[in-house]
């Protein structure tokens, strides 16, 4: 019997090799999976990697109507050429564009995630007009799914008047967490050693460690201001930011970036394919995010042990319970981000509890296998109304 044709489509391949790693697979075993992206030579990597098809379309992050009007073309011949059943999409230039082109060539079944909306942080024209593709995007679909409960809501409340095509899949997240990977016992003790040395990271520090992109609105300048202030009061405390800096998209102040400069305490690495490392010899993890939908991050941090200090947003005060397995503090508020990080410096019986809860509440709620299960319950239920 011949697998019906699924597609999944995402603005980067960085995203389907990193935000939905193993679901391919996985989804393979059920369906013909086709991954559909841009940079044709990362895609042909994560083809391998995950043993599906592969099909390349330049998608763009940007609003580039040209590029944008090419990709919706090539989508559209490629989806009434090889018919697929399900088109899933994810990312907000690859739901528009794949939704839009799904609908126009009759793909039965429609899906879009959303992981997050820019749209929280604009205002003006560009906060309609964001408004108003989401609202496009969710009209081409037969059922959209929200990463986060709080996500949801806000959906609700901002862009769609009825819930009736939202659902989150489990306890939220777009793909769970591979709970054995992400565990402190998987890396060995000379790797740990070689990185403190190649970092001049000693036993006495105290490491706060921040995993993202090197933007605004991941908190990255309260994270450094806040730094900056514990600096002042306590020498043997370092700043890890593992990540890449993006100044075309969403850059950091410059006084940020000289706070970075000046401080010979915070170490800055770049993009790193595997954190667990950076995690294990660090301390906890700082994530005062201004928007989210549900942290990836987050829950790797949890499933290595380490206690998260986030922002009071969706997806991030779902993962965490303050004072249970991290805290949540007010956004865009530097002083309770900075009271969290002293506490956790010098109040050890605090750390050590939090420390404690912090891997059983992520293995509990979000491990992958549970949320790859739900997700294709949820294809065959789809698949029947």
């Amino acid at each position: 019997m011949n697998k019906r044709k699924l597609v999944r489509i995402t603005t980067v391949p960085l995203s389907l090799d990193k935000l939905l790693e193993d679901q391919l697979r996985f989804m393979n075993n059920h369906y013909e999976v086709t991954a559909i992206s841009s940079d044709i030579d990362y895609l042909k990597k994560v083809g391998e990697k995950e043993g599906v098809n592969v099909f390349n379309v330049e998608l763009t992050r940007k609003i580039t109507p040209i590029k944008d009007l090419r990709a919706l073309f090539k989508l559209i011949r490629y989806l009434i050429k090889t018919k697929p059943f399900i088109v899933h999409t994810h990312t907000p230039k690859a739901g528009l564009i794949g939704m839009l082109a799904a609908r126009i060539a009759n793909v039965p079944i429609r899906l879009h995630t959303v992981a997050g909306l820019p749209l929280l942080e604009t205002m003006g024209f560009k906060r309609r007009l964001l408004v108003y593709i989401e609202k496009l995007t969710y009209s081409c679909a037969k059922r959209v799914y929200p990463n986060s409960f709080g996500l949801k809501k806000i959906i609700e409340d901002q862009i769609l008047s009825s819930g009736l095509k939202l659902k989150v899949i489990g306890n939220g997240s777009s793909n769970g967490i591979n709970t054995d990977y992400f565990n402190i016992d998987s890396i060995q003790n000379r790797v740990l050693d070689d990185l403190r040395k190649r970092l001049n990271i000693t036993p006495k520090d105290f490491v706060y460690i921040f995993v993202g992109r090197i933007v605004r609105d991941k908190g990255i300048n309260e994270i450094l201001e806040s730094f900056k202030v514990l600096y002042e009061k306590y020498s043997n405390i370092k700043l890890l930011l593992v990540g890449p800096f993006e100044d075309e998209l969403d850059p950091i102040e410059i006084e940020s970036r000289q706070i970075i400069k000046d401080n010979k305490n915070i170490i800055t690495t770049g993009y790193k394919r595997d954190v667990r490392p950076y995690f294990a010899i660090s301390n906890v993890l700082v994530f005062p995010s201004y928007r989210e939908g549900f942290p990836n991050v987050v829950m790797q941090a949890g499933a290595m042990s380490l206690p998260s200090i986030v922002s009071d947003i969706n997806g991030c005060n779902e993962i965490i319970t303050h004072n249970v397995n991290g805290s949540v503090v007010k956004v865009k508020n530097i002083e309770e981000l900075l009271a969290e990080m002293e506490s956790y410096f010098l109040d050890k019986q605090k750390y050590d509890r939090i420390k404690a809860n912090s891997r059983q509440a992520i293995v509990d709620k979000y491990n992958r296998p549970y949320y790859l299960n739900s997700l294709l319950k949820e294809y065959k239920e789809v698949q029947s109304v």
